[in-house]
Formats: structure tokens, C-alpha cells, sequence
């Protein structure tokens, strides 16, 4: 069957509702065993949707910024499931605020569970992936699926650490697939735009007719089809996804070089080249891909 997972095993974090709640239910029902992961013990209920559709899946509860958390979600793939082939990070706060007014605790807590979220749980699987691809002496089935977020291509002014954490999510997924390539991993980043409990206060409430543009149901067919060894080709690339529409975004590129006459650069010359080549530039044209916002 096409885009078929039957016999892999999956990690889904912040599973309980919303995006990662869809992106379970999408995995279990191409046939994958689901590891729900999930702060709110709600989260069971994922698991009995899925029993009660034919699928396997346990809840593993916990904080994805914990050490223990990413080891027990782990556990639960590779001891109570067999294996490992998918890993969704998907869990995320907001503590959106001005730079100048925002805490320490705001700042750590988002980069906690953002950054460091996906960082242990992707250090874990690639781990396993390695120790696994050496003894079998091939490389194995493992796909990796990382959620960032338009707010780093934009450079969200009220969510500079929410920004900067899917920045990191973004170089850290691009690291993934340069580093476990050798392997047979694959890995990727969507920037979902998607209605959830987390976007509430963004997107507000759903139309009560017709399609929603914002349903986390468009974004659920990419990551099952990023998921499947129909995507092996696919890797270290990051998709903008919503109400029926898939943008790849390009790698940032050179747009301008300069070179001091005599090799080394005094303060006159730079006024004159970089300074030169600034004069008559509107000051809004940053390093920020500012089209994503007009993607209808």
C-alpha cells in the first residue's frame, strides 16, 4: 500500500492534542505502533483512539526538556515496540513577550522545551540508529520530522524566543541529516500553520462552515509521507504547511560579497563598499524570508 508504515514503530511528543495528537492517529493509521508522549495524562485517550481503530500505542508521560522523559519515550519505542524507525518532535510552549520585557525564565523555559526537546529525543534515536546500522552492517530505516515554525523565517518581533528556538530546530535538522545520512536516517522540519490550543490566541476560533484552511489535518498527509521510505530521497529540507499547500524553502544564499583592497579592511573602506551597497536599501529588508506571510 502506498505510504504504508505497517511494522514501524513511531515517537510522537506533545501527542495528546492538537498537531501531535493528528500526527498520532495519521501514523497509527498508515499502520504504525505509536509512542504517545504527552505532559497531560489526557494523552491516554489518544492511545484508546487508536486501539479502538485496529492500531498499538502507549502513553508516556512527561516534560520533552527532561533527560528522563526522552529516555523513557525511548524505552517504550525500542523495548515495548521492538524498535525505532519515526521520531515527530512536535511538543511546544509559548511565553510570547517583547524582547525588552521578556524574563529569564521565559526565555530558558521555551528554549528548554523547543531546542533542547527535540535535542535529547533526536540524540537518543540517533544514537540507537548508529549502534544499530553498525551491527546490522546497513543502513537502517529511521526519519526524523521536526516541527519549526514560521516564526523564524519571519523573525516573530514578539517571540524572539520562540524564534530563535525554531532557528536552532532548523540548524539542528539540517545537522541531523548531514551527520546520520551515512546511516539511512533522514530528517526534516515543517513549519506548520495549524489551529491548536497553542495558536489559539493567534488564529482564533475555526469558520463554522466550509473548509479550514488552518485544519491540522493538511499538515498531517506531509508527515506520514516524510515518514515512509516513499521519502527516502527527501532529507535536510524545511517545508512551510497549511490548507493544502507545501512550500519548500531554499537555503539562505550569498547575496552580496566584498573584499578589502589590500586584504585586510580599514573603517573608510567598509563605509565606502558595505556602507555603499546599504545607501538607498529600505531598512526592513533583513535576513528574514518575509514571502512565507503572503503564501494564501
Amino acid at each position: 500500500m502506498s505510504g504504508s508504515l505497517e511494522g514501524t514503530v513511531a515517537i510522537v511528543t506533545g501527542a495528546g492534542s492538537g498537531l501531535g495528537r493528528a500526527e498520532a492517529l495519521a501514523l497509527a493509521g498508515a499502520g504504525a505502533s505509536v509512542v504517545v508522549g504527552d505532559l497531560d495524562e489526557s494523552a491516554k485517550g489518544v492511545v484508546d483512539e487508536i486501539a479502538e481503530a485496529g492500531g498499538s500505542a502507549r502513553f508516556v508521560p512527561g516534560d520533552v526538556g527532561d533527560r528522563d522523559t526522552a529516555d523513557a519515550l525511548t524505552a517504550a519505542a525500542v523495548e515495548g515496540f521492538g524498535g525505532l524507525h519515526i521520531l515527530v518532535n512536535n511538543a511546544g510552549i509559548t511565553r510570547d513577550r517583547m524582547l525588552f520585557n521578556a524574563t529569564d525564565a521565559e526565555w530558558d523555559e521555551v528554549i528548554r522545551v523547543h531546542l533542547r526537546g527535540h535535542f535529547l529525543l533526536s540524540r537518543n534515536a540517533a544514537s540507537y540508529w548508529r549502534g544499530k546500522s553498525k551491527s546490522d552492517g546497513a543502513p537502517v530505516y529511521g526519519s526524523v520530522i521536526n516541527t519549526t515554525s514560521e516564526a523564524f523565517l519571519l523573525g516573530s518581533e514578539g517571540q524572539p524566543n520562540y524564534a530563535a528556538a525554531k532557528g536552532g530546530i532548523a540548524a539542528l535538522t539540517t545537522a541531523t541529516a548531514r551527520g546520520m545520512a551515512r546511516y539511512g536516517v533522514r530528517a526534516n522540519a515543517i513549519c506548520p500553520r495549524a489551529r491548536s490550543a497553542m495558536t489559539s490566541d493567534v488564529f482564533g476560533p475555526a469558520p463554522e462552515s466550509g473548509i479550514d484552511p488552518l485544519s491540522v489535518d493538511h499538515v498531517t498527509p506531509l508527515v506520514t509521507y516524510l515518514a515512509s521510505a516513499e521519502a527516502e530521497r527527501i532529507s535536510g529540507q524545511v517545508f512551510v504547511v497549511h490548507g493544502g499547500m507545501v512550500a519548500l524553502m531554499a537555503p539562505p544564499t550569498v547575496e552580496a560579497r566584498f573584499d578589502a583592497a589590500d586584504g585586510q579592511w580599514n573603517p573608510a573602506e567598509l563605509a565606502e563598499q558595505l556602507g555603499g551597497y546599504f545607501d538607498g536599501r529600505a531598512t526592513d529588508r533583513m535576513f528574514a524570508a518575509t514571502e512565507v506571510s503572503d503564501l494564501p
